[in-house]
């Protein structure tokens, strides 16, 4: 099942979990968001285990829109044209998919998971999505050789994996703590240039759920006409 990580949806995801049922938690821009995610699974998987349901059986991915980010931000940087803002362009999507991790690592490093994992529970993997690269001056795996992590999936599509086979690095290498704690202050600077890191995540997950809107309403027009 495919739900996207809005307020609505965090209910949803957890009570599928609780009946058995995997998740692909989608849309997802926001660090405060992702929390509410990873406790929505661990919720769901000690609902599903006191009902006498086995957590071994449940899978979950927590998929993060990348790219989006940077074209987002990109364009509120490039209207406040300080010479401090351009410099923080084709940066936050990175630093915002490293913090995330962080986050990841520290929720299923506690004593919550690990109670889970003693009965067969699975991490929820971060999940890379939307990783080609919008803006043609940036390298086009810039979403990909920046985020190789274990315990992560990167969804590429085809002209991705396609540039990734030609000119991509056989041994990637992992990003670091240091990294992380680098990320955590490249959000921080958006703010000091005047870009509001709350309002830019929840525009992204506005559009997305209209797209999703959309296309639904779009599929439901054609099995009317079939």
């Amino acid at each position: 099942m495919k739900i996207p990580a809005t307020p609505e949806g965090i209910p949803a995801i957890r009570r599928l979990l609780a009946e058995g049922i995997s998740v692909n938690i989608t849309l997802i821009f926001s660090l405060e968001r992702y929390g509410d995610v990873m406790d929505a699974y661990l919720g769901g998987l000690e609902d599903y285990h006191a009902s006498g349901g086995d957590p071994s059986k449940v899978a979950s991915v927590a998929s993060f829109f990348v790219s989006r980010v940077d074209t987002e931000t990109d364009k509120r940087l490039e209207e406040i044209g300080t010479p401090e803002a351009l410099a923080l362009r084709g940066i936050t999507a990175i630093a915002n998919a490293r913090v995330a991790y962080g986050l990841f690592l520290e929720q299923f490093g506690s004593e919550r998971y690990r109670a889970l994992s003693e009965k067969g529970a699975r991490v929820q993997k971060p999940l890379w999505a939307s990783t080609s690269t919008k803006n043609p001056d940036y390298p086009d795996l810039l979403y990909v050789d920046n985020l190789v992590a274990s315990n992560t999936v990167n969804t590429m599509p085809l002209e991705t994996i396609d540039a990734y086979q030609d000119h991509g690095s056989p041994s990637p290498s992992p990003f670091t703590e240091a990294d992380i704690e680098k990320a955590k202050a490249d959000l921080d600077r958006l703010a000091d240039v005047g870009v509001e890191y709350d309002d830019v995540v929840q525009v992204l997950e506005d559009e997305g759920v209209d797209k999703f809107t959309k296309s639904w309403l779009e599929l439901l027009e054609d099995i009317e006409k079939a």
